[in-house]
């Protein structure tokens, strides 16, 4: 079996990407980067909000800073290699 890399423009954070955090989603990150937490990507789909995904300092757990500013440690997401 082939495997085909997938090629990004850019990188998984956008220049711009604390703009398209609400407000309360960057309190938040500010908060939990206390513990070790830091943006990994933030993916935009189409015509719905941005999807934020933070990771924990070992990289072992990712969560998903909600627009309210909640981390979801459970998220329902499909990561890419």
């Amino acid at each position: 079996m082939t495997r085909i890399q997938e090629q990004r423009d850019g990188g998984a954070l956008p220049d711009n990407a604390l703009e398209l955090l609400t407000d309360m989603q960057r309190i938040a990150l500010r908060r939990i980067e206390n513990f070790g937490w830091t943006l990994k990507f933030i993916r935009q789909p189409s015509f719905e909000p941005p999807l934020v995904v933070v990771e924990n300092s070992t990289g072992v757990n990712i969560g998903v800073l909600e627009e309210d500013g909640g981390v979801n440690l459970s998220p329902r997401i499909v990561l890419r290699e």
